[in-house]
């Protein structure tokens, strides 16, 4: 059948002048889930600051791996406690702080932010502190001035800030990167004993001064500013949570990918908590005294060469500086969302800093100061973690994101077992 050239042209003029382009593939689930890890990342590297570092060695050098079982219990935790806070920040589009803030009575929400203050304080101690001993043990810079290094460095980092999220957590993810690389090159020289990890997994105490390093390893790997710092990461990170939690499956998405995000970094951080642990049972019970992160260091040396003492060197600085810079941070949201108050950055630094150079001024041991720093911690960690749990199970607060029940109990328990821990240490160390 052939068509006049008159039914040709009328037949032409009704066609798009176009092809429509073929629909695009759906991007895959692996190239829409990495740009959304990095806000635990941030949170991790302040489970594995230089408090970790003395606590563990300490637990493992007079314990062996008896407290073994409180690290992974520990990292269990922060790991549940972590999903909360960047649920919290999904679902409101505020961090903890301010919520606080806007559901709490006054006095309630001065009484949080002065006990979060406190907390600010050790957190600094034991960041400033460490970074100051990684440069003396180093280069050989006294412990003051190596204290005011730190400082400055964890200034540098933050300014990242100003570049957007992006640059700020790839040199922090970097810098935890260097602390689990130390490490692992030393857990390779030094060993594991199967048997001895086994038994480690079994919760037991030997007496009160494990009680006392137990409570120093949970409030190191279980960090309460990090509970405030991680929630302000989230709102906006995802793009327009509002609109997508509004529907099942975008909530399904964005909790699945913060999950995984919460679950790698938090992993990451509980591995390197648990090789400081072993490392210092492997080597150091055999009557070696092990007394100060100094002593870890020479006897990193004596027994695997400078290889392992140089490695633990370089992780301790990288924790130091990551972990301040991040704790500068955590101080900045604490303040601004309970009192929407902001000071100049510089001013704060130096109110913090001041209890950690005058330990290094006045000669003060610095691992005993980071081991009782890491205590403080812990006891503020219920101040924290309660408020948080009591906000995510708020339906008109959270609405489609509002915990399960089985959740809140979860948490409910963790809260009620490092209160409890607290109270039984209270009573150990000072009226026993």
């Amino acid at each position: 059948m052939y068509l006049s050239k008159t039914e040709a042209a009328v037949l032409t003029s009704t066609l798009p002048r176009t092809l429509p382009r073929p629909t695009p593939p759906a991007p895959k689930a692996k190239r829409r889930l990495w740009p959304m890890l990095g806000p635990a990342f941030v949170a991790a590297v302040a489970y594995v600051d230089p408090g970790n570092f003395a606590t563990n060695f300490s637990g493992g050098a007079s314990f062996g791996y008896t407290l073994l079982w409180v690290i992974v219990a520990a990292n269990l935790m922060a790991m549940l406690i972590q999903t909360l806070t960047a649920k919290l920040g999904l679902a409101t589009g505020r961090d903890l702080a301010t919520c606080c803030r806007e559901r709490f009575p006054r006095p309630v929400t001065w009484g949080l932010w002065a006990q979060a203050e406190a907390v600010a304080i050790a957190t600094d101690l034991a960041e400033i502190v460490g970074g100051a001993v990684a440069l003396n043990l180093l280069f050989g810079v006294p412990l003051w001035m190596g204290g005011i290094i730190t400082a400055i460095v964890a200034f540098i980092l933050l300014a990242a800030q100003s570049r957007g999220f992006r640059p700020f957590e790839r040199v922090i993810t970097g810098l935890l990167l260097v602390i689990g690389g130390g490490f692992v090159y030393t857990l390779i020289g030094a060993g594991v004993d199967p048997g001895g990890v086994a038994s480690g997994m079994v919760p037991s105490f030997a007496g009160t001064d494990s009680l006392l390093l137990a409570t120093g390893i949970l409030g190191a790997t279980v960090m309460p500013h990090v509970i405030y710092v991680h929630s302000a990461l989230t709102p906006g990170r995802y793009g327009d949570t509002v609109t997508a939690g509004r529907s099942h499956s975008g909530r399904r998405g964005l909790l699945r990918a913060q999950r995984i995000d919460v679950f790698i970094a938090m992993g990451l951080a509980g591995l390197v908590n648990a090789a400081m642990l072993v490392i210092a049972a492997q080597l150091f019970t055999s009557g070696d005294g092990i007394e100060s992160l100094e002593s870890v260091h020479a006897g990193l040396g004596d027994q695997l060469g400078s290889g392992a003492a140089l490695a633990f060197a370089i992780a301790l600085l990288a924790a130091g500086f990551a972990s301040s810079s991040v704790g500068t941070h955590a101080g900045q949201v604490v303040m601004a969302g309970f009192l929407r108050k902001h000071i100049p950055v510089l001013v704060r630094r130096l109110i913090t800093l001041a209890p950690a150079l005058l330990v290094l001024g006045l000669g003060g041991d610095p691992t005993t100061a980071l081991v009782w720093s890491q205590v403080v911690l812990c006891f503020g960690i219920p101040f924290a973690l309660v408020p948080l749990l009591w906000l995510t199970s708020r339906k008109d607060l959270m609405g489609g994101w509002v915990n399960r029940r089985v959740t809140t109990l979860t948490g409910s328990v963790v809260a009620a077992l490092i209160i409890a821990l607290n109270g039984y240490l209270l009573v150990s160390t000072f009226l026993g």
